[in-house]
């Protein structure tokens, strides 16, 4: 019995560690981008640079959107930079 307690506080302590390293914002990507095989791609294995800079010309009106040039008005520079780091994972 104390090994199963001691296995499920390991599991929290990973959920919880991994969920902290999540930049504020990033999470509702996964709704979207998070599925493979899905209708929008998922961008994990991307490179991050790439990921950005796609972000950026949603921000900036430059890249045809539906629904990305909203969202990503929303994010500054820097936090476009760790959202695209931390979703190619």
């Amino acid at each position: 019995m104390r090994a199963f307690a001691l296995a499920g506080f390991c599991a929290l302590a990973a959920i919880s560690a991994s969920a902290a390293e999540v930049p504020p914002g990033a999470s509702s990507c996964l709704g979207c981008h998070g599925r493979e095989g899905a209708a929008i791609p998922s961008l994990r294995g991307r490179d991050a640079a790439e990921v950005a800079a796609m972000m950026r010309a949603f921000r900036e009106g430059t890249r045809p959107a539906t629904l990305m040039d909203r969202l990503a008005k929303g994010f500054s520079e820097a936090e476009t930079q760790a959202i695209a780091a931390w979703i190619v994972r």
